[in-house]
């Protein structure tokens, strides 16, 4: 018997596959072991590659032609409309939590930072990709400017659109943090940031995938543990949808 299974038989197979997957989504026990497997992804990866190792960067004209909009395309929130008409002049991204000084960052200050353009490849959870060239300081001089104090363990980013009425939230560890590529990035492709794609600021952690790239970013917090974040996996996709929380790639 063929192990190949064709693209008919996948799609013909596909709604009793999926039935398969909810059901195991639903089992308390099924879920524990999937997420002991992050876990050991996880290590595994971070063992296997060096914590600096960078993500592909591509040539300016192996970009995309159009860098699709994902998830919020314009968070519509009254103070979101109000900042946007402003064209963001009056934004701060609150830098706080766990650090000795906190901040509050305007769009010029990111500017202004030492900043990074890198040309890299989005993968989306939903099976697209595309490449972009991004730029923006990295977060690791944010948080140093900002002074991590010794219980902080991981970052967590507040965003300005809204899931449930409650604001959109993700977080990454440390070693994530100050990677060399983890950047808050305010342009895309050599102009602001357009609203559809996370304007004024938005996360770009290049080696994970595309739902930990958060937009809209209003605070980025230090924290010690993620238990007190949401439901305590760290993102509103891993609370709500049981995404992996390392989504390493």
């Amino acid at each position: 018997m063929s192990l190949l299974i064709s693209r008919r038989s996948l799609i013909v197979g596909a709604p009793a596959l999926l039935a398969g997957c909810d059901q195991v989504a639903r089992n308390s026990t099924a879920r524990a072991i999937l997420f002991k497997g992050e876990d050991m992804h996880r290590g595994i990866q971070r063992a296997l590659m060096d914590r600096d190792a960078l993500a592909r960067e591509f040539r300016p004209d192996q970009r995309s032609p159009i860098f699709r909009s994902n998830g919020t395309r314009d968070p519509g929130t009254p103070e979101y409309e109000t900042l946007a008409a402003g064209k963001f002049a009056d934004w701060r991204l609150n830098v706080g939590g766990l650090v000795a000084r906190p901040l509050a960052l305007a769009l010029t200050d990111l500017a202004h930072l030492p900043n990074r353009a890198q040309i890299t490849r989005h993968d989306c959870v939903e099976g697209w990709s595309a490449i972009a060239k991004w730029q923006g300081p990295t977060l690791g001089s944010v948080l140093k400017a900002a002074g991590l104090r010794d219980a902080a363990r991981y970052i967590v980013f507040t965003c300005a659109d809204l899931y449930g009425g409650r604001p959109y939230y993700e977080s990454i560890d440390l070693i994530d943090a100050f990677h060399p590529q983890t950047i808050l990035a305010w342009a895309l492709n050599d102009r602001m940031l357009p609203i559809a794609n996370g304007a004024p600021c938005r996360l770009r952690v290049e080696r994970q995938l595309g739902y930990k790239h958060a937009k809209y970013l209003m605070r980025v917090d230090a924290v010690a543990s993620l238990a007190g974040i949401g439901k305590g996996r760290g993102g509103y996709w891993e609370d709500n949808v049981d995404y992996d929380w390392y989504a390493g790639i």
